[in-house]
């Protein structure tokens, strides 16, 4: 064999081997989420915290706002239609809350529940529950009252399943207390409560508890099962709560909750959540202890099928009170605040929106 022909053997070898290399870093990457990459699209025009995003229609709505000191000036809604890449304002929520729950049905969004700020009396500074509950329109851009609630809360969960929605846990004043708002300060209680919301009656019906009463939780609906994830534990003020990785599985058809399913990676509260092709990603969230006040990175995947959670690349900065919703394959992530909540005097809400694609495989 000519050293010609040996030559080009060896560069057609090396060639081959340097092709199998690279074709195993990129399943590498793939697997560990390496081609996934976060992009910039429009900032949000009013930097918050305790934003809560979801989808109708084809297009992104963020709503609520904690205002200044936990005071919802407006409870602010916008929309971002995605392929102009262009944020507008409708109209707000009649009666300003923060902490609210939100599920879409048929095109319409239910907001239920929330705090508001007392401005005088015993509560005056505090968190006061609400049993508010609302249906807005994107098309007409117009509110309805509805049935309030059976009991006032904050910071539960909420999802559509068979057309009804259900509204799980968060927190209230303590039972028997003459106070009408929560504080750190003051007695309060993280709640299981779990009850559902018929829109074709506009009634109310109380179902069966979820075993680990929280607030602040992550959620999900997949295959007809409402997924609870994380949040905190005792009270919903983050400095003298905790915060859990417990996930629990709630069957509306048959009223019952499932086992505990595989624990979420990072134990976080106050975070934003969306749900696409049978998983539910979770981003963001808070933690105090006496020595930090921190905020989350850390964006989780959870497959209530395979009982398994993946790690995703991290959102590009820190923040906690950040909305999440999914435009098609892609996860919009929404402003925010970059730090844990506490600290009034720190203007710390960015208007940063990230969105990662997630592959259709």
């Amino acid at each position: 064999m000519s050293s010609k022909i040996q030559r080009m053997f060896a560069v057609v070898a090396a060639a081959s081997i340097v092709l199998m290399f690279s074709i195993r870093a990129q399943a590498q990457a793939q697997a560990q989420g390496g081609p996934l990459r976060w992009v910039k699209m429009a900032p949000f025009p009013e930097p918050e915290e305790e934003l809560y995003g979801i989808t109708a229609n084809g297009k992104m709505y963020v709503i609520g706002g904690f205002g200044s000191a936990g005071k919802p000036a407006t409870a602010m809604v916008y929309e971002y239609d995605e392929a102009a890449d262009r944020w507008t304002k409708k109209k707000p929520i009649p009666v300003p809350v923060h902490h609210q729950a939100m599920a879409e049905y048929r095109g319409k969004i239910y907001v239920v529940g929330g705090c508001m700020r007392p401005l005088s009396g015993e509560g005056a500074g505090g968190w006061e529950p609400v049993d508010n509950a609302w249906e807005y329109d994107p098309a007409a851009d117009s509110w309805r009252a509805l049935a309030p609630m059976p009991g006032k809360r904050c910071s539960a969960v909420a999802g559509e399943v068979g057309g009804k929605i259900y509204v799980i846990g968060g927190a209230t004043t303590e039972p028997g207390s003459n106070l009408t708002s929560m504080a750190a300060t003051r007695p309060s209680r993280s709640l299981g409560t779990n009850e559902v919301y018929d829109p074709a009656t506009n009634k109310w019906e109380t179902r069966k508890p979820m075993p680990t009463t929280r607030n602040h939780a992550f959620a999900g609906v997949v295959n007809g099962k409402i997924y609870v994830i994380g949040g905190r534990m005792g009270s919903s003020f983050i400095p003298v709560s905790s915060n859990t990785d417990i996930v629990e599985e709630y069957d509306p058809a048959t009223d019952q909750w499932g086992a505990v399913r595989a624990r979420m990676p990072t134990p976080r509260s106050g975070g934003g959540w969306a749900t696409y092709r049978g998983k539910i990603y979770v981003a963001g969230g808070e933690l105090q202890t006496p020595q930090f006040n921190a905020a989350f990175k850390a964006l989780e995947a959870y497959d209530p099928a395979t009982n398994t959670w993946s790690i995703l690349p991290s959102m590009p900065i820190t923040r906690h009170g950040v909305a999440g919703a999914f435009i098609g394959n892609r996860l919009h992530l929404v402003s925010g605040k970059i730090n844990s909540g506490g600290a009034p005097d720190v203007n710390l809400s960015t208007g940063s929106h990230d969105v990662l694609e997630i592959p259709d495989r």
